[in-house]
């Protein structure tokens, strides 16, 4: 695709073949989230980025205005917390680093809460927002995004889990604490880092987790 700019692992990871610790390769895309596919009504869609902006206001893009932001290609793999990973996905979708040049942060600003459809949420911290292979993905292997897969937008963060890659990506919060999104609530990991295995609260502060609705 135009303007695609293919990248390998995040940084720091041991290599494309590698997978993370407690981890196994599964075929094709498996289907995963929680609750009801929502519809895409592009007529009544935006994106909203609120919170601690450093203009004190919040911003927003209509659907035409989002898919006229310049994209970029992305190679990277999808890792479930319950252990399956799918392997080589190529996604396209706008840069995180647009949109926080666009909506630029406070000073202060330290972790951002992705906001979809209803009212799903994933903390993350600045600093993976901000990881280069961090997309707001609206194709994966050349096709736009099905529904069940997070059409029209989802967040793809190749180093967290992916609990903190949100389908149906409707907001982004700027934060200056951090703060527990859905799953986080219910005793799954703060930071989700796929490379050192954080899956769960309790790996943290000795708290047992809470069972998976």
């Amino acid at each position: 695709m135009p303007g695609e700019r293919p990248t390998g692992p995040p940084p720091g990871s041991p290599g494309p073949d590698v997978l993370p610790p407690g981890q196994r390769r599964v075929a094709g895309w498996p289907v995963s989230h929680y609750g009801p596919v929502p519809r895409f009504r592009p007529e009544r869609w935006d994106l909203k980025v609120f919170g601690a902006t450093r203009q004190a206001r919040p911003h927003s893009w209509s659907w035409d205005e989002v898919t006229a932001l310049p994209r970029v290609g992305v190679v990277a793999d999808l890792h479930c917390a319950q252990g399956t990973t799918s392997t080589g996905h190529e996604w396209f979708g706008i840069p995180a680093e647009t949109i926080l040049r666009l909506a630029p942060p406070a000073p202060g600003v330290t972790h951002v809460m992705a906001w979809a459809e209803y009212g799903y949420s994933a903390n993350l911290r600045l600093s993976d927002f901000t990881a280069p292979t961090t997309l707001l993905a609206t194709h994966r292997g050349g096709e736009p995004l099905t529904a069940e897969h997070g059409s029209p937008l989802r967040l793809v963060v190749p180093n967290l889990y992916g609990y903190k890659s949100p389908k149906w990506l409707r907001g982004i919060e700027y934060l200056t604490a951090d703060r527990p999104g859905f799953w986080e609530e219910r005793g799954y990991h703060l930071i989700g880092d796929v490379w050192t295995g954080r899956r769960y609260a309790y790996e943290d502060d000795g708290t047992a987790p809470l069972p998976r609705s």
